[in-house]
């Protein structure tokens, strides 16, 4: 048992400086994710010296269960990838474009109609694609505009990370907790939808309120450009995305599993692609523009911290860990449990740990549990960067783009909207659970 936990622990400490003081590491002309790496490398460990048995672990990743790691990962992949097609088309570039012209000078409207847009968004995409997506627009228009890109950068990721609770597949976490736990689509969201509301009108007034002396200076933006690359694709992905949410929605009550109703969205809508790429005799740029910029560095870095989980697990860690939690005032406990530890180990591997951990409640402790871990899980990322893969993106893409924000500026800021968030959204989903 201590050998199992100390080569967890250590490998959850190496992941959270790989992430702080080398997060890529480069061969040659290519460079991947280091977290990723170092997860892997724990696990490894763990299956060589026989601290879980391989066995049983490959039995776990590939039994036919709700909890099962690959199903989640295809579901999420999926739904990632009909919305890296929609951004390949122009879709996202165009809205925001049209935010942007409507706010005119004042930044207090720029900063209402971005984060407006962004919540709507994350809704029916996930957290992720819009970090990825709008990150680098807010960049380039708050230079073109000549202001500071903070204000609209932070509230991109409060945004993101407070209104992808809404929907199951708005958040990895959400997915894997309300599959292990078997909620359905609907239900999900109806007990969800005051807690984030609420959450979210809090995280956007605190936005107001700590940037107010900078939303007071005029924008002197040039006009932008309004128009889609590719207007058939961006209905053709506007339908398959539509369709795909709707069925997610009802798959529950037919037993259709939304990990198939979301590979096979995405897979109609990619040989649609490659169908009019034959047709007009040209390659598929978009598929393979959209296969590149997946997030495939997920999969590793989720198996491995599954396999952990289990071998913690194996050993009763997680067995205690649910005693030391206890069964009274579980909402709170476990959504300010969940959203600290988010931001030890991530909130990924924190899912996969909680999902074990909750094994120990029942009936009515046990929904409401549930619940507030992703309450937790998602309001917990923009309290540090560690504590999602949205901040990893978002601090990678601020580095680029030659911005400072240090670990110390984001638990500033983000504290200052997370915590009253956290308390908010909990306080909220207590009333309805």
């Amino acid at each position: 048992m201590i050998a199992t936990v100390s080569i967890v622990a250590i490998t959850c400490i190496a992941i959270i400086l790989s992430i702080l003081f080398f997060p890529k590491i480069r061969l040659g002309k290519f460079s991947f994710d280091t977290y990723w790496v170092v997860s892997l490398a724990g696990a490894t460990i763990l299956l060589a010296f026989r601290l879980i048995d391989p066995k049983e672990t490959l039995n776990a990743i590939v039994a036919d269960s709700e909890i099962n790691p690959l199903k989640i990962l295809v579901l999420f992949i999926s739904m990632t990838l009909i919305s890296v097609y929609l951004d390949e088309t122009g879709f996202f570039c165009y809205l925001a474009s049209v935010v942007l012209k409507r706010a005119k000078t004042d930044q207090r409207k720029l900063l209402l109609a971005l984060y407006v847009i962004v919540s709507l968004l994350t809704i029916v995409t996930s957290n992720d694609i819009i970090i990825l997506s709008f990150t680098p627009l807010i960049c380039y228009f708050a230079k073109n505009a000549k202001i500071d890109p903070m204000p609209y950068l932070f509230s991109e990721f409060v945004a993101a990370n407070t209104w992808s609770m809404t929907l199951v597949i708005g958040n990895p976490t959400n997915i894997y907790l309300a599959t292990a736990y078997l909620i359905p689509f609907l239900s999900y969201t109806g007990t969800m939808l005051l807690p984030t509301i609420a959450s979210g009108l809090v995280s956007l007034s605190l936005l107001f309120f700590l940037y107010r002396k900078k939303l007071a200076a005029p924008i002197c933006a040039e006009e932008e450009c309004e128009t889609v690359k590719d207007k058939t694709g961006m209905i053709v992905g506007l339908v398959h995305l539509a369709v795909c949410t709707l069925l997610l929605a009802v798959g529950s009550y037919a037993n259709l599993p939304m990990w198939i109703v979301s590979l096979v969205a995405a897979m109609s809508l990619f040989l649609w692609v490659i169908g009019r790429s034959l047709v007009g005799k040209r390659k598929p740029t978009e598929l393979i523009r959209c296969l590149k910029r997946a997030p495939w560095q997920l999969i590793p870095f989720v198996l491995s911290m599954f396999v952990m989980i289990l071998a913690l697990s194996a050993h009763g860690v997680t067995q205690d860990f649910s005693r030391w939690l206890g069964e009274g005032f579980v909402c709170f406990k476990y959504g300010v449990a969940s959203f600290f530890i988010s931001n030890v180990i991530n909130n990924i591997p924190m899912s996969v740990l909680f999902s074990s951990v909750l094994e120990s409640l029942q009936g009515q402790a046990q929904l409401q549990a549930v619940y507030a871990t992703i309450v937790g899980s998602n309001i917990g990322a923009f309290f540090t960067p560690i504590g999602a893969l949205a901040g990893i993106m978002w601090s990678s893409i601020l580095k680029k783009h030659d911005l400072k924000f240090s670990f110390l500026d984001f638990v500033k800021t983000g504290g200052l909207i997370a915590i009253p968030s956290l308390a908010v959204s909990l306080g909220a989903l207590a009333l309805i659970v």
